[in-house]
């Protein structure tokens, strides 16, 4: 048997972690990139705890799914900003989006560079900028892996920028930021969960470490999402979730995934966000006639 197990420098993780994140950030910087998603508003609370610890911010929102250009314009601000570390505070996109420009923050090169499939695959040549993550969803578990998810409408597909260089230097996970999530929300990031923690379960690459994460998580998004979605302030039921979310990450970054993710980067980058929740609702008209359950 042989296998490797790498994941973010720290973990942190409880309900109320976020107060920490200021006094975490500061040994990394004086002045971070705070990428958030469509709502800046939402970092707010990590912004006044950064500017507590003596940490200067600058803002930068991802609107949807991160594009080539998002990274591109994104490592360009911040280097306008004079920003030495990137924070990631948000859900999946805004956490690929923060690990990319912290890479292409030290690396001069074209991003194209170093991007796989469309690009040329090299490795990074220069350790990224600190990248700490925030998550805000309990889903993607992307604050402890590896790689960036990137969409390139012109070659109409999802890539990744990948490396274990780019792994978090801290992941701070706090479960009460996910109490306001919407039940749609909360659904479809918790199926994301227990789907990424099924793959690694069942996929070729499995180890003794990945097994055991991928089996804790399994029972706990299983007796917990449901809970989740029906009461969103549930406190028991959202930290389930968040461990899920968690556990997702680190076993798909150590042991792979499966055919249902070999599938989202060519159906992912064809169509739109729009276009594929109107294909879920075909799909559910289909078997039990009411599309709104999936909408």
């Amino acid at each position: 048997m042989q296998f490797e197990f790498a994941t973010a420098t720290r973990i942190v993780f409880g309900a109320g972690t976020l107060r920490e994140a200021g006094v975490i950030a500061k040994e990394f910087g004086k002045r971070a990139l705070v990428v958030t998603g469509r709502d800046a508003r939402r970092a707010a609370r990590l912004v006044a705890g950064l500017k507590s610890a003596g940490v200067s911010a600058a803002t930068f929102s991802v609107i949807g799914e991160p594009e080539l250009v998002t990274v591109e314009q994104g490592t360009a601000f911040a280097k306008i900003e004079n920003c030495n570390f990137v924070i990631s505070i948000g859900g999946g996109s805004a956490m690929d989006a923060g690990k990319a420009i912290a890479a292409m923050l030290t690396n001069d090169d074209s991003l194209l560079d170093y991007l796989e499939i469309i690009g040329h695959g090299q490795t990074l040549k220069k350790r990224p900028a600190p990248f700490v993550a925030i998550p805000t969803t309990a889903g993607t578990g992307s604050e402890v892996t590896r790689n960036a998810v990137l969409a390139s409408p012109e070659h109409k597909v999802k890539v990744s920028l990948r490396s274990p260089l780019m792994l978090a230097r801290v992941a701070v996970v706090d479960p009460e930021l996910t109490y306001d999530l919407p039940p749609a929300l909360t659904a479809s990031t918790g199926l994301d969960a227990l789907t990424q923690l099924i793959e690694p379960y069942v996929c070729l690459r499995v180890n003794p470490m990945t097994d055991g994460i991928c089996e804790v998580g399994i029972r706990r998004a299983a007796r917990s999402l449901r809970a989740a979605f029906t009461d969103g302030k549930n406190a028991p039921a959202r930290e389930d979730m968040a461990v899920a979310s968690l556990f997702g990450g680190l076993a798909l970054a150590n042991a792979g995934l499966g055919a249902v993710h070999g599938f989202t980067g060519p159906i992912g980058g064809k169509f739109s966000r729009a276009a594929r929740r109107r294909l879920r609702c075909a799909l559910a008209a289909r078997y039990d006639g009411k599309p709104s359950r999936l909408a």
